[in-house]
């Protein structure tokens, strides 16, 4: 049984998965190979191949991260006092306070 000319276009334009090839294709993730395997199941690391990343020197590095300086550190013990703070009656009461809710 074949498809449709149409539709045998488009299959042809999809990308390749590994369940329309008979085990002939491996799609990998692109992280390359690292070393090599043994007989008995081992992996033998090939150092050649290991990336390593040079970090420069922040000696003098003028930007700061996304964090205010001037803000209080936050406590959870007083915003909860004793209570959990997953406990239902905390929430509707904090609601009411910050909604103006007699």
């Amino acid at each position: 049984m074949q498809p449709t000319a149409p539709l045998h276009r488009a299959i042809r334009r999809l990308a390749l998965t590994t369940k329309m090839v008979n085990g002939g294709y491996y799609k990998g993730t692109r992280t390359g190979s690292m070393g090599t395997h043994t007989r008995r199941g081992g992996f033998v690391v090939d150092y050649s191949k290991v990336r390593t990343y040079v970090v420069p020197s922040l000696e003098g590095f003028k930007l700061t991260p996304f964090v205010t300086r001037r803000m209080a550190p936050t406590v959870g013990a007083e915003r909860y006092s004793g209570a959990s703070p997953a406990s239902g009656g905390l929430y509707l009461e904090r609601w009411k306070t910050e909604n103006g809710v007699n």
